[in-house]
């Protein structure tokens, strides 16, 4: 499972890999209501992540990791939102990977400063999906759950290797 934190939306994305081939699952993204105090959206995003786990049980849980930014309030509240994704994971006794937003676009387009619109494209061709998968934070929590997969792989084939 991946998951893309963000204060207007955070996307979460499902991928399983059958032998060398990735399928999607399911994916979406709380909408955190303008409406609700930050501490409501942070306990809105941790029930729907805890409820996504739940139904699906992933193996693992794969979080991008804080986009450094030069606002820092903005940075913060990123961090909080991250914070109850971590916690949502680990409640679940799951481990949890962390990514960088360059090691994602390099893993899915092959180029670490990628549009959105080039990562969500990718997505689409690697899950061989009829349409785009949206919005944008689902097509790049696909796109960090691909990244874990192939880092995974990677590093299973090196220490099989004696690396």
């Amino acid at each position: 499972m991946g998951i893309d934190c963000g204060t207007e939306y955070t996307g979460y994305g499902l991928v399983e890999q059958a032998g060398r081939e990735l399928r999607y699952v399911h994916c979406g993204a709380v909408k955190q209501s303008k409406k609700l105090t930050f501490g409501e959206r942070l306990m809105q995003v941790h029930a729907e992540l805890a409820e996504q786990i739940r139904v699906h049980a992933p193996d693992v849980v794969a979080i991008e990791e804080v986009f450094y930014s030069v606002n820092a309030k903005s940075a913060l509240k990123l961090g909080q939102v991250r914070g109850v994704a971590m916690l949502a994971a680990t409640q679940a006794a799951l481990p949890i990977a962390e990514y960088a937003p360059l090691s994602v676009k390099s893993a899915v387009v092959g180029y670490g400063m990628a549009e959105k619109t080039q990562v969500q494209f990718m997505v689409a061709k690697l899950l061989a999906l009829p349409s785009l998968p949206e919005p944008f934070d689902a097509s790049d929590a696909l796109a960090i759950a691909i990244c874990h997969i192939h880092t995974a792989a990677t590093l299973q084939r090196q220490v099989g290797a004696g690396r």
